[in-house]
């Protein structure tokens, strides 16, 4: 099957100010993945090209890497998932606001077609808005907080 799955989230501040907590991805100072929520992401080295990483049961190797507006993605686990899952970032309107998206582009076979629809996307979507949420309440100063669906709850409390 194929999925396509995109987030988008403008953010009021400057494209430097964002690029700069993307950055932190991973690291020991991680400002952007909502590990007090998610499965922590982990990386082998640096955000750079050949970078293996993941985070709970999803592993990918970092295939392109433009610190100016762009990290992706290639899947290695869960068999099944052929593609990619990117961050873009670019600046907006006058340079004030920042847009950043999160995409997924891949096929899955009929296994993993299941995994996707049944629980893998709706966690993975409230992941990402939770991300987005650290992303603009630490350079805006807002409290913002995605909510979950029942089904995420649900799923979470299941996986335990």
């Amino acid at each position: 099957m194929k999925i396509f799955n995109l987030h988008s989230r403008e953010i009021a501040s400057p494209i430097d100010e964002v690029t700069k907590i993307i950055l932190t991805l991973a690291g020991p100072n991680d400002k952007f993945w909502p590990g007090d929520k998610w499965p922590r992401m982990r990386m082998s080295q640096e955000i750079s090209e050949g970078s293996k990483c993941g985070h709970g049961p999803i592993r990918y190797t970092v295939s392109r890497f433009d610190p100016e507006g762009s990290i992706r993605f290639e899947f290695s686990k869960p068999e099944g998932f052929n593609g990619y899952h990117e961050f873009v970032w670019n600046a907006i309107d006058d340079g004030s606001m920042t847009l950043i998206q999160h995409k997924i582009s891949m096929n899955t076979n009929f296994p993993a077609t299941l995994k996707w629809s049944l629980a893998i996307r709706w966690l993975h979507d409230a992941l990402i808005e939770d991300a987005f949420d650290k992303i603009e309440n630490g350079l805006t100063g807002k409290k913002k907080r995605s909510s979950w669906s029942p089904l995420v709850k649900f799923l979470r409390w299941i996986l335990g």
